[in-house]
């Protein structure tokens, strides 16, 4: 073969492992969404902590490349730096490392100065519950119902936890749908939460929450934990990370360990939990019919989880004396996006009452939403594991 004859074929060889040779029309609408998913993060400001390592890894995992080349880049390659990474997803050790920042960052005084908010925590996780029948009756095997329900908790690191473990299949869309019905609590809650009050409900002022002393925040993790575990095992990882976590931020001994719990492993979890959840929506496993239907359930779920938590409150209302009831506007604080749908509750109980503020009022439900979730989780583990 003579030289120019080399260089040609050599050249051709190139362009077979290029992405323009071995690009899909699916791997372009891919890419497209994570182009989307970055928009929404940078331009409207909707969980850019989450949504822009979601958005370039979609756009990561979809860059086309010869499958048979033996070059160990892509995500589900074995040896590849993307592979490498995925395990954290796959073998579940990401999601109770970002419970232990959580806990690390969470102050749960005003769960314990008013105990009777955990019901709102657990009344949000009927969502959950609701899709998975749905789930059942459009044909998904009970494993991978359970899996798609747990979106309604509005929860990314449960959903992932749950999902690696009974329907690893569709890990990568719940994990997105969650993620992605995190960032739109704001557009999908608010509206929800007008059309169930009444105006006269959204002005309800609440007495200010009790001095809470530094022996119960620091029994509350400890006892927190041997309540839930005894109950439900099968949640320890999630839930010994989380009440982990908040024992060294209360303990007053260990502010250091809660500060890297909090800050920087928590941020480099969420960089390589994001990055590899969104490699992991290839066109080929991620645009199919289910994915619509997760998509749909998820959705649903969410906002059942959101409506049960603003009528459960207006249900205890009718039980409570007129100078103790509960503004329904931190109903919808029982999902588990902490501490955004909290802050919710807070904007809209400002916008009919600028005196109003809600948010310490909503941490309480919303920090139960968290160990709730983890609890749900941990129940559809030990019933489907």
């Amino acid at each position: 073969m003579g030289f120019i004859e080399f260089i040609t074929s050599k050249f051709f060889d190139f362009l077979s492992y290029t992405g323009f040779a071995n690009a899909t029309i699916p791997n372009i609408i891919m890419i497209i969404v994570g182009g989307i998913f970055i928009w929404l993060a940078i331009r409207k400001d909707f969980e850019p902590l989450l949504l822009v390592p979601i958005g370039l890894g979609i756009i990561l995992g979809n860059i086309p490349f010869k499958a048979d080349a033996g070059l160990e880049i892509g995500l589900y390659e074995d040896n590849s730096v993307l592979n490498i990474f995925y395990q954290g997803v796959r073998q579940g050790w990401y999601p109770p490392l970002v419970f232990l920042g959580i806990g690390a960052m969470t102050d749960f005084s005003s769960l314990i100065s008013n105990p009777k908010l955990v019901l709102i925590g657990a009344a949000a996780q009927f969502g959950i519950f609701g899709a998975y029948m749905v789930a059942l009756a459009l044909g998904f095997e009970p494993n991978q119902a359970a899996g798609i329900a747990i979106i309604g908790g509005a929860d990314g690191p449960t959903a992932i936890f749950l999902s690696s473990k009974l329907c690893p299949n569709l890990m990568g869309a719940i994990a997105v749908c969650a993620y992605s019905y995190m960032a739109l609590v704001p557009v999908i809650q608010p509206p929800l939460m007008r059309m169930l009050t009444t105006k006269k409900e959204r002005v309800i002022h609440m007495k200010p929450t009790r001095h809470v002393s530094q022996t119960e925040r620091i029994l509350f993790p400890i006892i927190g934990l041997l309540l839930t575990t005894f109950l439900v095992p099968s949640g320890l990882p999630l839930l010994g990370m989380l009440f982990f976590g908040n024992l060294l931020k209360e303990s007053g001994k260990t502010t250091r360990l809660a500060k890297t719990a909090g800050s920087a492993l928590n941020d480099i979890v969420v960089i390589l939990l994001g990055l590899t959840v969104g490699c992991s929506t290839q066109a080929s496993e991620f645009l199919t019919f289910n994915t619509i239907k997760i998509f749909i359930l998820g959705a649903m779920a969410f906002i059942i989880a959101s409506a049960s938590g603003v009528l459960f409150v207006k249900l205890m209302n009718l039980f409570l004396p007129e100078e103790k009831k509960i503004n329904p506007l931190i109903g919808n604080a029982g999902v588990s996006a902490v501490p955004m749908s909290a802050r919710i509750s807070n904007n809209i109980g400002l916008e009919y009452d600028r005196h109003n503020f809600l948010l310490m009022h909503a941490m309480g439900p919303n920090v139960a939403g968290v160990i709730g979730s983890a609890v749900a989780a941990g129940t559809l583990l030990g019933f489907f594991s």
